[in-house]
């Protein structure tokens, strides 16, 4: 078996973050590893040409991802004491930029939650954890809502 000695933890900063967190802290105290907790803001990019002045909808992005920081540093300090533990936030396509910043900290497992979607919700909003473990070269642990 492949020693674990860094996690990268994708989270959504929503309720079902601390279950996805409670997971990736298992893992690390088991395997003495450090997590790195990322969060995907939205690119908006795809917005540009809708009659919006690109110069609002950076603004917007640039408010999200200040606000996004905030909460991660709040987060990590609630959820993950106890261990070595960062927080990151990148902007971009959720499923990419996890990938990315998995390969960026050399990680040996990604650990995320799904929405557990189906049917024309998953078709209308896709899945970032599908695209996540069909793209990931490493082991990805999925957690499922809590019902």
């Amino acid at each position: 078996m492949r020693d674990i000695k860094m996690i990268l933890c994708a989270l959504d900063l929503s309720q079902q973050s601390a279950l996805v967190a409670e997971h990736a802290v298992m893992l690390a105290k088991a395997f003495d590893a450090e997590v790195l907790a990322v969060y995907a803001a939205p690119a908006l990019t795809q917005y540009v040409g809708f009659h919006v002045p690109p110069s609002s909808i950076e603004n917007f992005v640039g408010e999200i991802v200040s606000g996004a920081e905030q909460s991660m540093k709040e987060f990590v300090s609630e959820h993950f004491s106890g261990i070595k533990a960062s927080g990151r936030v990148v902007n971009g396509y959720a499923a990419e930029e996890i990938l990315n910043a998995a390969g960026e900290c050399k990680a040996d497992i990604i650990v995320m939650g799904t929405h557990g979607r189906s049917g024309i919700d998953r078709i209308l909003f896709g899945s970032v954890a599908e695209k996540i473990v069909k793209g990931s070269p490493i082991p990805v642990m999925t957690i499922r809502p809590a019902e």
